[in-house]
């Protein structure tokens, strides 16, 4: 297991884990986000292949529909 931060809250998860399977943890796979890791935009393209490491300051932003 590893430390990671999301949203500012500290959270353990298992090492290796990508960036799709830390959504599909949190119930967020397949909605409307954005996903920073340690303040840089991970694109959606790349979230199977982006491993999350130790320490990794994650922030998911869900997308709002306005008019």
């Amino acid at each position: 297991m590893m430390q990671i931060t999301v949203n500012g809250t500290v959270t353990k998860i298992p090492e290796n884990l990508s960036m799709t399977e830390l959504l599909e943890q949190l119930d967020l796979l397949g909605k409307r986000l954005a996903v920073e890791v340690n303040a840089e935009l991970v694109p959606r393209s790349r979230f199977d292949e982006h491993r999350l490491a130790v320490d990794d300051q994650v922030e998911i932003i869900h997308a709002v529909g306005g008019g």
